[in-house]
């Protein structure tokens, strides 16, 4: 039995696809991942022992470039992403028995399984996004709306019609060419099926909240048993636990002065500094012996010898903080980091900072929260709660559905 994962996105897109890999190929299936071609993916992928098949264009290219992508640059790549879709996935895909697809908005996946008569399924890591009557696009599940807000019907609606103002023209040109009918709906159309929500119910509740036949199957984990660098491991010895930030793949490219801003606000709660270079390629802002920079290295071995951690959001990032039971302080940027952010706070594990854009005040009166003893009380034992499982209940919901066999083309 063969498995096809495809991504486009950032790491937290891709590193969840290498944690399933490795369990699908331990269930006795081949697995290969189609994904950006970004070197530091192709290193995680290739640790993992997973094939990487180059899927577009590098991340890195599109989001770390000096100016924010324009809109212009969103229809670009749209196209590009579907194109590369219908070309990587349909010789990627044509001897495999099912195909997954997930990260940026995946139109073009399920009509190359279509055609080649293959299960799909559409997975997803966090909720914000999806389809449902009880709560507007991109708001998190459980906030009740005001009478004086548009109708929810209105709003999804002009969510799909985003999502076929960027997609429809090139996925349907496609889809002719290979003798399929127009999608009228693309969003819907990537949502059909199958879909499998790879985060934790404690961190991202969902209760039947949508139309889709969605199975929460918990985070895919990837393991990490890479032991910490040795200059890391003086660094953690020389002193009390140091406060870790990093930004992952975010630019950060509203906070010139990011990493002097960040030190500060540690060094005010008393505190030690362990900065991640990122994307944001945060650097030492002085020679204080009391910071320390690292590149990537294992958050699993990390986080639980810190004080607290002040990341972005992203899913993975928050997941292996709340496993490890680390108090956090998200400064979130764009898309779902916010619910993640609102999550760490309503949890009591952390702090949501107030705006993408941190003061040595507004950093300093975060960290003050989440360093408080009774926040690090509640992140261990929420960190008891967290289901680490996840990969291996879709490992075999997806061999299930891969045992259906393909359908005639």
């Amino acid at each position: 039995m063969r498995v096809l994962l495809s991504t486009w996105g950032s790491r937290g897109d891709v590193e969840p696809l290498a944690g399933l890999a490795v369990r699908v190929r331990e269930l006795g299936a081949e697995v290969r991942v189609c994904a950006p071609p970004d070197e530091e993916f192709a290193a995680l992928l290739a640790g993992a022992g997973v094939p990487l098949v180059p899927l577009g264009p590098t991340v890195r290219s599109v989001v770390a470039r000096k100016r924010p992508p324009s809109a212009q640059d969103a229809f670009r790549l749209a196209a590009e992403l579907v194109n590369a879709r219908f070309d990587t996935l349909t010789a990627a895909a044509e001897d495999c028995d099912v195909l997954l697809a997930t990260g940026l908005m995946p139109a073009g996946t399920r009509s190359v399984a279509e055609k080649l008569g293959i299960p799909y399924v559409f997975a997803c890591f966090h909720v914000f996004g999806l389809p449902s009557p009880y709560f507007p696009p991109g708001r998190r599940p459980g906030r009740q709306s005001s009478p004086e807000e548009t109708d929810l019907e209105v709003l999804w609606e002009e969510d799909a019609q985003r999502v076929n103002a960027l997609y429809s023209e090139p996925l349907n040109s496609r889809r002719a060419a290979i003798g399929l009918p127009p999608v009228h709906d693309v969003r819907d159309h990537v949502h059909a099926g199958r879909a499998l929500l790879a985060a934790d119910p404690v961190l991202a509740p969902w209760a039947d909240l949508s139309h889709l036949d969605l199975v929460q199957t918990g985070a895919w984990l990837l393991p990490d048993e890479r032991p910490l660098p040795e200059d890391l491991e003086a660094f953690l010895a020389a002193g009390e636990p140091p406060v870790y930030v990093g930004f992952g793949s975010m630019a950060m490219r509203s906070s010139p002065d990011l990493a002097r801003v960040v030190t500060g606000a540690v060094r005010a709660q008393g505190r030690r500094v362990l900065l991640a270079r990122g994307w944001a390629n945060l650097a030492l802002p002085d020679e204080g012996d009391d910071c320390f920079v690292v590149g990537e290295v294992s958050h699993r071995a990390l986080f639980g010898r810190v004080a607290a951690v002040v990341h972005h959001g992203g899913a993975g990032t928050t997941t292996t903080a709340a496993v490890a039971g680390a108090p956090q302080v998200v400064v979130a940027q764009i898309a779902d980091q916010p619910y993640w952010a609102a999550r760490v706070a309503e949890l009591g594990i952390g702090a949501a900072h107030g705006g993408p854009t941190p003061t040595l005040d507004s950093l300093s009166a975060a960290l003050t929260t989440a360093l408080a003893p009774l926040t690090r009380a509640r992140a261990k034992a929420v960190a008891c709660t967290i289901r680490t499982d996840g990969a291996t209940v879709a490992a075999k919901l997806l061999l299930e559905t891969a045992g259906r066999g393909r359908q005639p083309r």
